[in-house]
């Protein structure tokens, strides 16, 4: 499963997104590949991902993507990221 944490810059809260990612996807024992990237990169990787995480306002710049795109309110909420991709890989 390829997987896409998206920011502004692609460095700094996409990577922190991608972690925390990695953490909840180890903890429910889901193997998948989660790259962070910045909106140019992003629109090119996600049409080959299964799933986009990023804010609301980036999925908004986004746009129309095959991937599934998960909003995250709080890049830090583990609890958040572990609700939505529970509900999105089930």
């Amino acid at each position: 499963m390829k997987i896409v944490a998206v920011c502004g810059m692609g460095i700094g809260t996409s990577v922190l997104l991608k972690m925390n990612a990695e953490k909840v996807l180890a903890k429910l024992g889901i193997d998948a590949d989660v790259e962070a990237a910045d909106m140019g990169v992003a629109r090119g990787a996600a049409q080959t991902a299964e799933i986009v995480l990023t804010s609301q306002e980036l999925a908004e710049e986004l746009g129309d993507v095959p991937a599934e795109v998960i909003i995250i309110n709080n890049f830090f909420d583990l609890e958040e990221i572990t609700e939505k991709l529970t509900a999105a890989v089930e």
